[in-house]
């Protein structure tokens, strides 16, 4: 059910704006207000999500940790699955942010012949997830060149390595290609998997559906139904520079990736996609594990009224002495 909502929901997307740039003057509106907006959503929604995940009080050191924690100097400490420094922090963030380390060390539990449990090794999610992200990136690198001038050597380089191939007789994005697999792969994994179809819900296959809508759009005017490119660049431009003006020959397939490109950033920050910028202030990953070393000390505690020992005994001490108990200070 979810499955068919979602892909129903982006369907009915794809038809409003097919069919609304048919209609004289609307081309603007896709072109210019609704990017604009889109834009305005994800900013703000991303400050509002930062803003709440900072006020979240965390007084005490949580990190999830799979190793030895650092303790006598003769026991051996794990510096990125137990991190007690900065510099482990790092580290770990590093590998988690760039290579996804945990879901590479990532099981999966079946039950076989009867009661007989296994884990096996989740090498494919990881992979895939890996495979996505990297090549999301290098998309939006790629596109950088839409939207400065003159265009970052960097972003050239980039591209001219990313379309080493040929394909006809221009280059062959492999950045492109992997993204669209990659992103398959992650919808037919949640598909065919009835586990986790079973726990699926439209939250999970909405963003899939606009990725595949966004890169099939995409390879699509790249290979096979070309739009103009100077054209584009001259509408991009005018939206960095806050001077739109909409061009003629942009074509339909253009407005319905751009428009399932302003639906995607509008929503990111209210889906599950928003783990991007949660993974930066997670407490179980950027934390040092030094509670060992450290005294931390909530200070969110309202202040609480005390009777210290030594107040205990000055008031009683004649009592506990003619009870037999020890006393620290005679008098």
């Amino acid at each position: 059910m979810g499955m068919a909502f979602s892909f129903i929901l982006v369907v009915i997307l794809i038809l409003i704006v097919a069919l609304g740039v048919l209609v004289p003057g609307l081309q603007y509106f896709f072109a210019v207000v609704v990017p604009y907006a889109a834009l305005l959503t994800f900013l703000a929604g991303m400050v509002m999500r930062v803003l709440k995940w900072a006020r979240a009080p965390v007084p005490f050191r949580i990190p999830t940790t799979t190793g030895q924690q650092r303790s006598l100097p003769w026991i051996k400490a794990s510096a990125l699955d137990n991190p007690s420094t900065t510099a482990g922090v790092i580290g770990r963030m590093a590998l988690e942010i760039l290579l996804f380390r945990s879901l590479f060390r990532n099981t999966r539990l079946e039950l076989h012949q009867g009661s007989r449990l296994a884990y096996h090794w989740e090498k494919w999610l990881w992979l895939g997830a890996l495979l996505f992200h990297w090549s999301m990136l290098l998309v939006v690198l790629r596109h950088l060149r839409f939207f400065t001038e003159p265009v970052p050597g960097f972003v050239t380089l980039l591209a001219d390595l990313d379309g080493f191939f040929r394909f006809g007789l221009q280059g062959l994005y492999i950045s492109g290609v992997t993204f669209l697999v990659a992103v398959t792969y992650l919808f037919l994994r949640r598909v065919l998997i009835p586990q986790l179809r079973y726990i699926s819900l439209p939250a999970d296959y909405i963003p899939l559906f606009l990725l595949l809508g966004i890169g099939s759009t995409g390879i699509l005017m790249r290979y096979f139904y070309r739009v103009d490119v100077t054209a584009v660049k001259e509408l991009t431009m005018g939206l960095v520079t806050l001077q739109p003006v909409v061009p003629d020959g942009l074509g339909m397939l253009f407005f319905i990736h751009l428009f399932l490109v302003s639906v995607l950033a509008a929503y990111f920050p209210f889906s599950k996609l928003v783990h991007m910028g949660g993974i930066f202030l997670s407490p179980t990953r950027n934390l040092p594990n030094d509670s060992r070393a450290r005294r931390h000390i909530n200070p969110w505690n309202y202040p609480v009224p005390v009777h210290t020992y030594e107040e205990y005994e000055e008031e009683f001490r004649d009592k506990m002495k003619l009870a037999g108990l020890p006393v620290e200070k005679e008098g």
